[in-house]
């Protein structure tokens, strides 16, 4: 059976680390209002001690008692302010942290991480699991503190005032705490499941919505209301178990502390009785006992919110813990491309069982334009991907302008290459801030001027606010070719030595392809390009055609050198261009 993970307390100890002046202001204040309660008490139990009968009342002695019990309270209500006001800064602060963590360990986790996650269970760890966390150590920090402290003073004072009744108080007090810990620890493994099935249920509403077209255009609605029915039935089941069993600790708690109160009014009255105690002293234990049981209940309540905290907080940590992507090299150069590229018996697979490419060799001269063209699944995007680097090569190397791109910087790398993917992505902002996304310092003349080259200012100035108008995430309302032509802009904008244009015209029309082709033409003149395309007639003037399959390089040439040969690559033409005769 597998050992379930022991809560992270010293970790979460290490996140509040440098809030310890808020620590031990919320400390002091807890400190504070502790004590001014426990004075209360004590005060009314001299008052009462005043009253001996009728006509033997000591005024003056309960008037100090009153004004005392009145500076108390208002001492206790500042402290708890400072204590709100500490708690809060902590748990706020802590959060944020974990968040800019999480959002920086996402910048550099490898490409293989997020393509293996569901992009909804990873929101859910940032937002969702950080705010629980967040409320958990709130009520920690609130109740928890204070309520140690409430224990630890009661007891003092109750054994000044009388250690026999106090001795009924500790013995029963083992009774609250062995309930509470045996609850405790089998409700933990049920938070964890609530987090991890929540998590699940993030991503898949978050698939839903983003293919939800493809949902109704096939007629999946049933079958996705059932998949989700299924998920939301087991965050059911888990959270109804979890809150069910850690519910439990309270009642309990509190009827092994009633049975403390009535101990100790029990022990009290007959001690009164037999002049052992005063009346007013009887009194004071009576609240002391009453203060005394009080926290066990908050605690009780505290710990049901820290086991569902920590349970979100070992996902975050999970996450945290993931190894980044291989770090540039101590000694990485930057690059200054001239263009030119080697790829050397170049092997690589996703999983070790699949080998996906196989001693890949090809060289590049500055300026040429490579087309990449083959079957789905022959390795043309997989290609791109290690060319960018957001892959690593399993064997064999790719040389850049003569330099290992694993002994380059990445950003440096990057920097170097313009790149046009047939998915396209814009955030959410003004049709300006995505154009100059790669280029934020460019001009508006120099903006305009690519949005031209891409053929998309046209569209742009019919817009409400022109390049001002804001679009929402992945580009709202504008259709799949407007939003290509954006991306296309883009990388015209920057104009890097290097160009990679992966399906860049699949969703823009035929007329505006010729233009877009044009475009193309005037921006690759010069530099190294590689084009991986399905249309074959747009890769008909590339210098080098790469006819891929299983991985390997089957076929290299020139459009006419090839079909010539009348091998693969013919017939991938012929079956495109042919009428059925070939």
């Amino acid at each position: 059976m597998k050992k379930a993970p022991s809560m992270p307390i010293g970790r979460v100890l290490g996140l509040v680390r440098p809030y310890w002046f808020y620590v031990a202001a919320s400390l002091l204040g807890a400190a504070i209002s502790v004590a001014a309660q426990l004075l209360v008490p004590i005060l009314c139990g001299n008052a009462i001690d005043a009253m001996l009968g009728k006509g033997q009342v000591d005024f003056a002695l309960v008037a100090q008692a009153c004004l005392a019990i009145a500076i108390s309270t208002a001492v206790t209500a500042v402290a708890q302010w400072v204590l709100a006001a500490c708690n809060n800064r902590i748990a706020f602060r802590v959060s944020k942290d974990l968040r800019t963590k999480a959002m920086a360990k996402i910048q550099r986790l490898p490409l293989s991480y997020l393509d293996s996650h569901p992009s909804g269970d990873l929101v859910s760890r940032i937002i969702t699991d950080v705010d629980t966390f967040s409320d958990g150590l709130l009520m920690g920090f609130t109740q928890f503190f204070s309520g140690v402290l409430t224990i630890g003073g009661t007891l003092i004072l109750m054994a000044v005032i009388h250690l026999g009744i106090t001795a009924v108080v500790v013995v029963l007090t083992p009774l609250s705490l062995f309930a509470a810990g045996f609850i405790t620890k089998r409700t933990y493994r049920y938070f964890q499941a609530q987090t991890a099935i929540r998590g699940q249920q993030t991503a898949m509403v978050e698939e839903q919505i983003q293919g939800q077209r493809v949902v109704q255009a096939f007629g999946h609605e049933e079958k996705s209301m059932e998949a989700f029915d299924k998920v939301n039935d087991a965050l059911q089941n888990a959270s109804i178990k979890a809150v069910f069993f850690s519910s439990l600790t309270n009642p309990v708690t509190r009827f092994v502390n009633s049975v403390v109160y009535a101990a100790v009014g029990l022990t009290g009255a007959l001690l009164a009785m037999g002049g052992g105690i005063s009346v007013g002293q009887l009194s004071v234990f009576l609240s002391y006992a009453n203060q005394y049981a009080k926290p066990f209940n908050e605690i009780s309540g505290v710990v049901t919110e820290l086991q569902n905290a920590m349970a979100c907080i070992q996902r975050i940590f999970d996450l945290l813990d993931e190894p980044d992507q291989i770090p540039d090299a101590p000694d990485a150069a930057v690059l200054n491309s001239d263009g030119h590229v080697t790829i050397s018996d170049v092997s690589f697979s996703y999983t070790p069982n699949r080998p996906l490419l196989q001693g890949l060799n090809l060289d590049v001269q500055p300026g040429q334009r490579v087309a990449i063209v083959g079957p789905t699944g022959c390795g043309k995007t997989t290609l791109i991907n290690l060319l960018m680097r957001f892959y690593d090569v399993d064997g064999g190397s790719i040389l850049v302008a003569g330099r290992d791109v694993r002994k380059l910087t990445r950003a440096s790398l990057r920097r170097n290459y313009g790149m046009v993917l047939q998915d396209t992505w814009l955030r959410a902002g003004t049709i300006r801030e995505n154009i100059c996304y790669g280029n934020p310092a460019a001009t508006d003349a120099e903006m305009i001027a690519a949005a031209k080259a891409a053929h998309a200012h046209s569209f742009i100035r019919r817009l409400p606010q022109g390049y001002d108008t804001v679009i929402a995430e992945d580009g709202g309302s504008l259709s799949q070719g407007q939003k290509q032509l954006l991306c296309i802009a883009r990388v015209m904008l920057c104009l890097p030595p290097m160009l990679i244009l992966d399906e860049a015209t699949s969703s823009i029309d035929t007329r505006t392809e010729v233009k877009i082709q044009a475009a193309f033409a005037s921006m690759m003149r010069g530099r190294t390009s590689f084009i991986v395309a399905h249309r074959l007639s747009t890769i008909r003037e590339a210098d080098v055609i790469l006819v891929m399959r299983d991985g390997q390089i089957i076929e290299q040439g020139d459009h006419k050198t090839l079909l010539a040969r009348k091998g693969f690559y013919a017939m991938l033409y012929d079956s495109q261009f042919d009428t059925g005769d070939t």
